[in-house]
């Protein structure tokens, strides 16, 4: 998924990740693959994985970043994705979704905001 990150002209910002060692491990593999020359953002409270603690994770974000890559866990970054786009998709480990959120900063960001799911990858379909 790093290099399609790289490919598609979608490396983050920031990559902020779940204390867990297998999103861990993903976040530091993407992060190679894509190029990512920052730090990986270790977030406590990513674990297990409530939607909101996302939501007020990317809010207090710089208004320096543009793109953030989330990795953490099921069902909560399912339940993340229907939040912010009214879609329901499946996340399997390794997947990838590219939302689009209509705001000018990451203190708009709200669980009322209507993002768009732009695009989603799977690995078994790449």
């Amino acid at each position: 998924m790093g290099m399609l990150l790289r490919e598609q002209g979608l490396v983050p910002d920031i990559i902020l990740s779940s204390p867990a060692i297998r999103a861990r491990k993903t976040a530091q593999a993407v992060s190679i693959e894509s190029g990512y020359e920052h730090d990986i953002e270790i977030q406590d409270e990513f674990y297990p994985g409530d939607p909101y603690a996302f939501i007020d994770t990317l809010v207090a974000l710089p208004e320096q970043v543009n793109t953030a890559l989330i990795v953490a866990h099921n069902p909560g970054l399912e339940e993340f994705l229907d939040v912010l786009t009214g879609e329901s998709a499946r996340m399997p480990t390794s997947a990838l979704a590219r939302i689009s959120l209509p705001i000018g900063s990451w203190r708009e960001l709200t669980d009322e905001v209507d993002g768009i799911l732009v695009d989603s990858w799977r690995v078994k379909e790449l």
